[in-house]
């Protein structure tokens, strides 16, 4: 689950970070109120979305005085941002964030986050902060330094943090104060389930201070059940309409932009599913994941979820009974398929338990079906058809 910057650098206060002073906008009339609580005649207004590259897209821009703001802020409400992250349809501005302005001296890199690979807790540095960390990457590798460090309860040592800090060439205020956000980056992601936390820029000011002028953080889904002051600050608007719909249905879903859409029970075989559609030229509409024990309801809902979308041309589901029964799945699909006028082709693969009533329950249904024999053949069916 992602959060916007604002709430991002609230956590970040909370847990002693040093953060830019700012306030957030709901709507144009808020800010004559809202402005009076920061100390400033320069101002930065930032549209918040859950994407990178804001500033490129014209969202973040650097105000001189009050009027400007007010007028500044109308242009921005409302309007669509198209980034790198966005994709075409770009995201639409429904909350702005106003911060006193800082005079920046140097820009860097800091990121912490779970390395699943090692079981580590991980921290980029670079000294080339405000850049796209994966451009840094591969042209100046030299510039980022990245230190893993093991869970414990005191949190990484006096001899750690030196490591994660040393490319910045801090003075020792700076160490100190740097020392502090490396272990309230650590606390945030022990704490409250985050799976990642960048910031970026992290700043020097002109005056010597550290400020995180930037933060970003993903929390892990999975643990949002247990952290439900994390849950409180989801924003619905910036969610995938279809994506929301699935998690109603505790379903595993993620659109992409291909156009043969999936049904699957187990992550693997959808991950292999999609992977068998792109070796015959096609590209999957979306990840789904049905689960191991779904209900026909769930199933039902799956379905229209697939439907809902319109740059599928066809379906392949493709389910492998073991705790799932495929009787279960195919009255499901049954069931969504008489409330929705189904006008692409649709191919079915099942095997395990209960394969031979759920492929008698869809032989005998008026639905206009292909079977398929095994993965291959399902997928070659599939791609053939739709072209």
């Amino acid at each position: 689950m992602n959060i916007h910057e604002h709430q991002a650098k609230e956590i970040l206060k909370k847990f002693g970070a040093p953060v830019s002073k700012g306030v957030v906008i709901l709507s144009i009339e808020d800010i004559n109120k809202e402005i009076t609580k920061l100390n400033s005649k320069k101002f930065v207004l930032k549209a918040q979305i859950h994407a990178g590259g804001r500033g490129k897209a014209g969202g973040v821009k650097v105000i001189k005085s009050i009027s400007d703001l007010e007028s500044e802020a109308k242009k921005m409400m409302g309007k669509i941002l198209i980034t790198h992250q966005t994709g075409p349809e770009g995201k639409e501005v429904k909350r702005l964030y106003i911060e006193e302005a800082s005079d920046i001296s140097k820009e860097f890199y800091l990121s912490c986050l779970i390395d699943r690979e090692t079981s580590k807790i991980a921290f980029i540095s670079s000294t080339e902060g405000g850049m796209d960390i994966e451009k840094v990457a591969s042209e100046t590798p030299d510039k980022i330094i990245t230190n893993k460090i093991d869970l414990s309860d005191e949190g990484p040592s006096t001899k750690e943090i030196k490591k994660i800090i040393s490319i910045f060439q801090l003075n020792e205020k700076q160490k100190n104060i740097a020392s502090r956000l490396i272990k309230s980056l650590y606390e945030i992601i022990i704490k409250k389930d985050a799976i990642l936390i960048e910031i970026n820029p992290l700043i020097i000011t002109a005056t010597g201070e550290l400020v995180c002028l930037d933060a970003k953080m993903n929390f892990d889904d999975n643990a949002i059940f247990r952290r439900p002051e994390i849950l409180a600050l989801r924003d619905l608007n910036e969610e995938d309409p279809a994506e929301f719909e699935a998690s109603k249905f505790d379903l595993a879903y993620i659109k992409l932009n291909g156009s043969i859409g999936c049904m699957v029970n187990g992550a693997g075989l959808a991950m292999a599913t999609m992977d068998i559609i792109k070796l015959y030229g096609k590209e999957p509409a979306n990840f789904l994941d049905v689960g191991g024990g779904a209900t026909k309801e769930k199933v039902a809902a799956a379905f229209k979820l697939i439907l809902s979308d319109k740059n599928v041309k066809g379906i392949l589901i493709n389910i492998f009974g073991g705790i799932m029964r495929c009787d279960v799945l195919a009255q499901g699909v049954l069931d969504a398929a008489k409330e929705i006028n189904l006008t692409v082709p649709l191919v079915v693969r099942l095997a395990g338990t209960n394969f031979k009533e759920g492929k008698e329950i869809l032989d005998k249904s008026n639905i206009k079906i292909l079977s398929a024999s095994d993965l291959n053949d399902a997928a070659k069916k599939i791609v053939e058809t739709i072209k």
